[in-house]
């Protein structure tokens, strides 16, 4: 059975651009609870706008290098049921989340990536974003395209994340085929700032790209 391409719209920071999302159609909405990052916004002030979230959109919490106490601390806090997690944590903190949360693995296709590296998170999704030395996600640098297409025999929901705009994103579904894509410094006029007229032409880009078949977790 085919369905449609996911869409997650990271870093946002306020319910304006919040409730712009739910106006396009966005399936996954991301807030960024790392201190060091431009888009950070506090958990308390994402409750808000959680609270008045459609029942199908999903609220993602984004954690950098976060222990499992705090990551449950922050969501409770926020009100949200996704953490999507970067840094250092093992796949087997993953897999304890996994039970409380739906957890996003990030990972980023630097030059120790392999594809079956995502095999490790058999419980978790899995979002492949370009490397960046100092930053996490956001960059607007494309990661490894024909890395992440490799990666998805080995995982359930793979999304491709890294420097999509509404310019690349029809190519970028075409080599990767992934499950969900996402989007964050490609639709912005600002640092944490959405353009709305960026988001409505990505959205409309994506949606008319080729669907992909959501297949067994294992593919040939």
């Amino acid at each position: 059975m085919r369905e449609r391409i996911q869409i997650k719209i990271c870093g946002v920071t306020n319910a304006n651009d919040a409730r712009a999302c739910v106006e396009v159609g966005a399936d996954m909405i991301g807030f960024n609870f790392y201190q060091a990052s431009p888009r950070y916004i506090e958990p308390a002030n994402v409750r808000q706008i959680v609270d008045v979230l459609p029942a199908r959109t999903c609220a993602v919490g984004v954690f950098v290098d976060a222990d499992s106490a705090e990551i449950r601390k922050l969501a409770k806090t926020a009100g949200v049921r996704c953490v999507q997690l970067h840094g250092h944590i093992t796949p087997e903190s993953c897999g304890e989340l996994a039970r409380e949360f739906r957890v996003i693995r990030a990972l980023s296709t630097d030059t120790r990536f392999e594809p079956e590296h995502t095999a490790a998170f058999p419980r978790c999704d899995v979002l492949i974003d370009a490397y960046h030395p100092e930053l996490r996600g956001g960059t607007g640098q494309t990661c490894d395209w024909p890395a992440a297409r490799a990666a998805m025999r080995y995982t359930r929901f793979l999304i491709l994340s890294g420097g999509l705009n509404a310019g690349n994103v029809g190519q970028a579904i075409a080599a990767v085929t992934p499950h969900a894509v996402d989007v964050c410094s490609g639709i912005e006029s600002a640092l944490g700032v959405k353009d709305h007229r960026a988001l409505e032409r990505f959205i409309t880009a994506v949606r008319a790209a080729s669907p992909i078949t959501n297949a067994s977790p294992f593919r040939s």
